[in-house]
């Protein structure tokens, strides 16, 4: 069955920086596109970031992509959102999830996530 698990969150002050992963088992990981998403507590659930199955193309929520950087390595079935110049809005649970179709933020499943929060 198809298996997300994500890693890396924790605890990070403004300005730092955060890198998650999300090791995907039971499908072909190299012939998905794969998403973030993020659930804060005053907006809900958002889409973040999304990759093409190849890594050819990548796309952000406008409001992020001058500080988020998706990525993904085929070989290892994982894809990685480096975050940076974190900010105390970015306090959420991210989540890793798998693209049901070319429209990235159309997911159809989804791991039970890595908490992230920024505070001093």
């Amino acid at each position: 069955q198809v298996q997300l698990v994500e890693s890396g969150g924790g605890l990070a002050q403004p300005g730092g920086s955060l890198r998650l992963s999300c090791v995907a088992s039971g499908f072909i990981f190299s012939n998905f596109t794969m998403s973030w998403l993020r659930r804060t507590p005053g907006n809900g659930l958002e889409w973040v970031a999304g990759i093409w199955n190849d890594g050819s193309d990548t796309h952000y929520i406008d409001s992020l992509k001058a500080r988020f950087t998706i990525a993904r390595d085929n070989a290892n079935n994982t894809v990685y959102l480096q975050m940076n110049s974190l900010k105390p809005e970015d306090t959420a649970m991210y989540y890793c999830a798998r693209a049901a179709s070319n429209r990235p933020w159309e997911v159809d499943y989804w791991g039970q996530g890595t908490r992230v929060t920024v505070s001093s």
